[in-house]
């Protein structure tokens, strides 16, 4: 399934939720004009490469302009693909509206980010020695989707489905969908720490960055006023 509309209108005008699709759009369209060993040079900058990060924690230098820790933040701006890029952008227009009607534009961008920050670092957590770049938005927009779960369950999200060549438009709450949304990522997570596919130097989902997000968004969405009434 994939949610197209939701049916919970916001009461502001989500401005941080269209300047973070925009800035996520300009830096896409900034690394497709890059030539490959351009791309690659500026994943390596501005990504999160866990050798990198974990050599920085123990305090070696790694020897570039931008700090290895501020890439938990940068590298929630970048996208591996058009499909990477569109899918995260639509699940943040969708669902980010409300969480941020509901928290405030500040507390929203603050959110967001801390979202995107731990989420990195939980996906840095079971490749600590991978060198292989992680990136995009999809970390904070599951701290979105944490937060949306518990705040707005039974909220209607028009969704496409595909059933073969057949295509439809549906109906759900907005609790199934994000719940098969995490079932889906807990299952391939779970498989991912398995010998064989821990062994393989390969790009894919980052999983426990979904997970990470996700729990986050739960936890953090509360705090920060998530259910104040003041809201409602």
């Amino acid at each position: 399934m994939f949610p197209l509309y939701y049916e919970n209108p916001t009461r502001i005008t989500p401005f941080i939720t269209y300047g973070l699709i925009g800035m996520n759009v300009l830096l896409f369209l900034h690394e497709v004009s890059l030539s490959e060993t351009q791309l690659e040079q500026f994943l390596q900058l501005y990504a999160v490469v866990p050798r990198q990060l974990t050599a920085s924690f123990a305090g070696a230098s790694v020897n570039q302009a931008v700090p290895e820790w501020a890439t938990l933040f940068t590298s929630q701006f970048l996208h591996g693909g058009w499909w990477h890029l569109i899918s995260n952008m639509v699940f943040l227009w969708v669902f980010g509206n409300n969480i941020e009607d509901r928290l405030g534009h500040f507390k929203y961008l603050i959110f967001y980010l801390s979202c995107g920050a731990l989420a990195a670092l939980c996906q840095w957590l079971v490749g600590i020695n991978s060198t292989i770049p992680s990136l995009g938005a999809s970390g904070a927009i599951s701290g979105i989707l944490g937060a949306y779960i518990i705040r707005f369950p039974r909220t209607g999200v028009v969704s496409l489905v595909f059933l073969g060549f057949f295509i439809t438009t549906i109906r759900v709450p907005a609790m199934i969908l994000i719940g098969l949304f995490i079932v889906q990522n807990v299952i391939s997570g779970l498989v991912s720490l398995q010998p064989a596919a821990m062994s393989a130097e390969t790009g894919g989902v980052a999983y426990w960055a979904h997970i990470g997000g996700f729990v986050f968004g739960l936890i953090l969405g509360p705090l920060l006023g998530l259910f104040n009434r003041d809201y409602d």
